[in-house]
């Protein structure tokens, strides 16, 4: 019966529908009835997130091939289908976002009393569609998903942000994603005109001409990069994640950075392998300049936010050094990291929503001594900061080590410089703790002292527990993935 009815519950896509159904019903209830809007959003989140354990116990990891796929003829006539699937590359990315959505909930229960419903159903379409991006097989739907995630995340910096630039920071967020994807359309209507699919099983058998991929490359490469974001096109984050309320920046550090590079792993990498092995070079110098320049950047910081934004801009251009290692070793590593980045970038912002809900402000110079006044936050908060530094036994540790070994293998200047970047990553992350939490409280700006309450220790717990699971015994989510990286690997012949 149990089997039977897990079944049922993906064929009906379960992960898709529920925060469909969530989001639409709110809409019939008046805004003054706030507490029923709320629970009926956190319910279907839940829901959503409960189907990740019937995902996973349902998952093969010994095939490389797509499982639980749907299809749905979209556009017949033009050879277009709605094609949904999970593999070892997707699958623990579905699973990150139905876990942060009913944190993100939780997190704006007591600011959701204006334009309530509104909220719900926002962050209920965001999480459809970035469960969809990560299930979806076809290219061109791949482009309307990630080109349709930033409409909600518009809405909410625009309208839940905490200042007078959060206008700015919304529409730089659009137009910077926007304007990079309008190649890579282009790219997806030749590539279409050319084999007449545009399905993921189909373009993989096809084989372009070597010119005909770089040009292809490039144009699906000005999208990603600045989803990643690399730089120089990494501006909008910053911006977005200061302006953005606490549960906007979860979601932006935890889910929207991954869309760039997991559109490199998925389309890039195995439709254009020549391509690939032509611009690596160029990925190397990108990224390594940008870990190397943001690590700096990050310690020039005054707002807290701004700190751990550029701090992510770091980590992930260490993720897209492991991807273009182009061996399991590197690209392993890299999917690690960023599910660990999902965690630890995502529990680092609700600390700082932890601090701006008392003292609001994220001004860095009116902060420290809180040790005195807030012993259980500074605990948890020391607790992620090592993790950001990937101290052994947390989860960045085992992918920034797999990362590492990966690019070694290719270029060892690389390694060197990544290695470095990793040594300013200490740094930086010990100086800010060191700020907040050590030397004399300055009670001139801080009045008002209580440390976390039940419902913030109670949203950390899951965060703490994943980074040290993936840390100590990180097996779990490497056999699951192995299969299907071995076999991009072996596609692309770049062993």
């Amino acid at each position: 019966m149990l089997e039977h009815f897990c079944e049922c519950y993906s064929n009906l896509s379960g992960p898709i529908l529920c925060p469909v159904l969530g989001s639409i019903t709110p809409l019939f209830i008046p805004n003054s009835r706030i507490r029923p809007i709320r629970l009926i959003g956190l319910c279907a989140s839940l829901i959503t997130f409960l189907y990740s354990p019937v995902l996973r116990i349902q998952f093969d990891p010994s095939t490389a091939t797509s499982q639980f796929v749907e299809s749905l003829r979209w556009l017949p006539y033009e050879n277009i289908h709605f094609i949904l699937g999970i593999d070892g590359l997707s699958l623990f990315f579905v699973i990150l976002t139905t876990f942060l959505i009913p944190i993100c909930i939780s997190v704006g229960w007591s600011g959701m009393r204006s334009y309530g419903k509104e909220y719900i159903t926002a962050s209920l379409i965001r999480e459809f569609l970035m469960i969809a991006v990560f299930r979806m097989l076809d290219p061109l739907l791949f482009y309307v998903f990630p080109e349709s995630v930033p409409i909600p995340m518009f809405i909410i910096i625009g309208v839940w942000g905490s200042r007078q630039r959060k206008i700015k920071a919304a529409y730089q967020l659009f137009l910077y994603t926007l304007l990079g994807s309008v190649f890579m359309l282009l790219a997806i209507l030749l590539i279409l005109l050319q084999t007449g699919s545009t399905d993921l099983q189909i373009l993989l058998t096809t084989e372009f001409s070597e010119r005909r991929q770089i040009f292809l490359w490039i144009a699906f490469f000005a999208s990603f990069a600045v989803k990643v974001p690399m730089v120089p096109v990494h501006i909008w984050l910053p911006e977005a994640h200061v302006e953005a309320p606490t549960a906007g920046s979860v979601i932006l550090a935890g889910i929207l950075l991954k869309l760039g590079t997991y559109g490199f792993l998925r389309f890039s990498i195995p439709i254009f392998p020549e391509a690939t092995l032509f611009f690596t070079p160029f990925i190397y110098t990108l990224s390594a300049i940008a870990i190397i320049y943001t690590s700096l950047t990050t310690l020039r910081q005054i707002d807290l936010k701004k700190i751990i934004a550029y701090s992510s801009v770091a980590h992930m251009n260490l993720v897209t050094i492991g991807i273009f290692s182009l061996n399991i070793q590197g690209i392993g590593g890299s999917i690690l990291l960023m599910l660990s980045h999902g965690l630890v970038s995502s529990a680092l912002f609700l600390c700082v929503g932890v601090l701006y809900d008392r003292h609001k402000t994220r001004l860095l110079r009116y902060y420290g001594g809180l040790v005195s006044t807030m012993p259980n936050f500074s605990t948890i908060f020391f607790f992620f900061t090592l993790a950001n530094m990937s101290l052994p036994g947390t989860s960045s540790f085992i992918g920034e080590i797999l990362i590492l070994v990966g690019a070694f293998q290719r270029n060892s200047l690389v390694a060197t410089l990544a290695a470095l970047g990793m040594i300013l990553g200490a740094a930086y992350s010990l100086w800010l703790y060191n700020r907040v939490v050590s030397g004399n409280l300055k009670a001139d700006f801080l009045h008002k002292f209580s440390d976390l309450n039940g419902r913030e220790v109670f949203i950390f717990i899951p965060f703490l527990l994943g980074v040290l699971w993936m840390g100590l015994y990180p097996k779990v989510f490497l056999d699951c993935m192995h299969t299907s990286v071995s076999n991009l690997v072996q596609h692309g012949k770049f062993h």
